[in-house]
């Protein structure tokens, strides 16, 4: 998959680790400077999230994800295809519940003008952003109930 969309899950992916490993090293290399990266804690958790989020996307979407094949490896392929699509349907079952209890904390705490402590970020478009990308996630498994590939 080479689409805009996929590049740029990529490069925003990867350049949100970039920051968050800066951002880390900035911290460490002030604590022995015998001064503080105030917030710092709060930016990588930000970076790491949205990394986190695109990658597990990026992941399902090209079924690159670590996966074990003791007992698909034995059996014929016709069962081969239907562990693959149970496997589907049980993980997408989990995201469907994952993004169920994030909207409702979501929905909960929307009006509550929620930021973090140091910084200020503003927890409610990262839960957003999140939830967009658990959606995503259970599109593509359900995708793959339908066509897995083995």
């Amino acid at each position: 998959m080479t689409s805009r969309l996929y590049r740029a899950s990529i490069w925003l992916g990867g350049t949100a680790l970039l920051a968050a490993a800066s951002i880390d090293a900035a911290s460490v290399l002030a604590r022995n400077l015998a001064t503080s990266v105030h917030g710092s804690i709060e930016l990588i958790q930000v970076a790491v999230l949205i990394a986190g989020s695109l990658g597990l996307v990026v992941a399902l979407v090209n079924n690159t994800y670590a996966r074990v094949h003791l007992l698909t490896d034995r059996v014929p392929a016709s069962a081969r295809r239907l562990m693959e699509r149970m496997a589907a349907a049980a993980t997408g079952v989990f995201f469907i519940l994952l993004l169920a209890g994030s909207v409702w904390i979501a929905i909960d705490l929307w009006q509550g003008q929620e930021l973090s402590e140091v910084v200020g970020v503003p927890w409610r478009w990262l839960r957003l952003f999140a939830n967009m990308c658990f959606a995503a996630a259970i599109l593509v498994l359900l995708r793959h109930c339908w066509r897995p590939k083995a």
